[in-house]
């Protein structure tokens, strides 16, 4: 039972282990960044419910909500390098993995928070809106300076929760041949025939990426709170 974990392997596995953190930092960074953009455009093409793309949309959202995302990566690794070959005739077959790990996690994360914007903004009675064009705000003044800041109030906690969520999910990239982490982890694993200490570390780091960011959103969340009266349904 003692060999089964040793304080010595932990301590060896740490710098093995931690040189391959960035990996999912940048995953992080660009699915998130550019499922932000993206979510940006959905939100919008959903409220203003633009013809054929909002039923295009609804049922990519739906794909996306009820697949798991391991799936989603599957589906990106081994369908996409036949669509581009098929009708624009670019051979994928070299292209790195992250690649299209980074494509399903942006298609991902840009219809998880497309949803949440959505959402956000339609919470603001439409009569604040109204108002203020009535005082004489364009439209689009009307919904930076009324709408936006209070959706983005609404929006912040499930941001923050789909953020963090975002970095768990990045336990799947090892699936299709990324080595973060959790891929060398498995692999350290797999020569070593220890584990436990691998993803003893692997549970602290993000136990730790998870407070710090809850901290933050926690506190930027204050911010914006401070001082601001509720939102009440019907107010103009």
């Amino acid at each position: 039972m003692a060999d089964l974990f040793s304080w010595q392997r932990l301590i060896q596995n740490f710098p093995i282990l931690i040189v391959k953190l960035p990996i999912t930092f940048e995953i992080v960074a660009v699915a998130f960044t550019l499922g932000f953009l993206l979510a940006l455009l959905i939100a919008t093409a959903r409220i203003k419910k633009i013809p054929v793309l909002n039923q295009i949309l609804t049922v990519f959202i739906s794909f996306e909500r009820g697949t798991p995302l391991l799936v989603q990566m599957l589906v990106v690794y081994y369908a996409l390098p036949i669509v581009l070959k098929t009708f624009f005739g670019i051979d994928s077959r070299r292209w790195e993995k992250i690649i299209f790990v980074d494509l399903a996690l942006i298609l991902n994360q840009g219809v998880f928070l497309g949803e949440i914007f959505r959402g956000a903004i339609l919470s603001i009675p439409k009569g604040q809106r109204e108002a203020a064009i009535a005082c004489g705000f364009s439209e689009f003044n009307a919904f930076v300076r009324i709408v936006l800041p209070q959706a983005v109030r609404v929006a912040l906690p499930s941001t923050g929760l789909t953020l963090i969520g975002l970095f768990q999910e990045t336990s799947l990239v090892f699936m299709i041949g990324v080595i973060d982490i959790i891929g060398r982890a498995s692999a350290l694993g797999a020569t070593t025939g220890h584990s436990l200490e691998s993803y003893v570390i692997i549970a602290v780091i993000f136990v730790l990426i998870n407070f710090v960011l809850t901290a933050i959103t926690t506190k930027i969340d204050k911010k914006l709170t401070f001082g601001a009266k509720p939102v009440r349904m019907g107010a103009v």
